[in-house]
């Protein structure tokens, strides 16, 4: 979700790229684990989608990030921040 906020509505491959780009290429997803994930991102209303066209000219689904999925973004992030902390903790015990 984090993606659709800082890169604005996307296709599923724009996603991934995007994501692949910021993280330096650590992190790849694969349409085995991105296409699902978009679709319980819809189920759950966190997102909508819409035909459109991609940057290739080619019929896509692009994605976009509704109120609901900000909320749910803020709770996510909350609940990693405090989960890197408790992981930071144990590590330097």
């Amino acid at each position: 979700m984090k993606t659709l906020v800082r890169a604005a509505p996307n296709h599923g491959y724009g996603i991934a790229q995007h994501i692949q780009s910021v993280s330096a290429d650590a992190l790849r997803i694969g349409e085995g684990s991105l296409y699902p994930a978009l679709q319980r991102l819809l189920v759950n209303d966190w997102v909508v989608a819409e035909w459109g066209v991609s940057e290739s000219n080619r019929k896509a689904r692009i994605y976009n990030l509704t109120a609901a999925g900000r909320k749910r973004l803020a709770e996510e992030r909350r609940t990693f921040d405090a989960m890197i902390l408790a992981i930071g903790r144990v590590m330097e015990a």
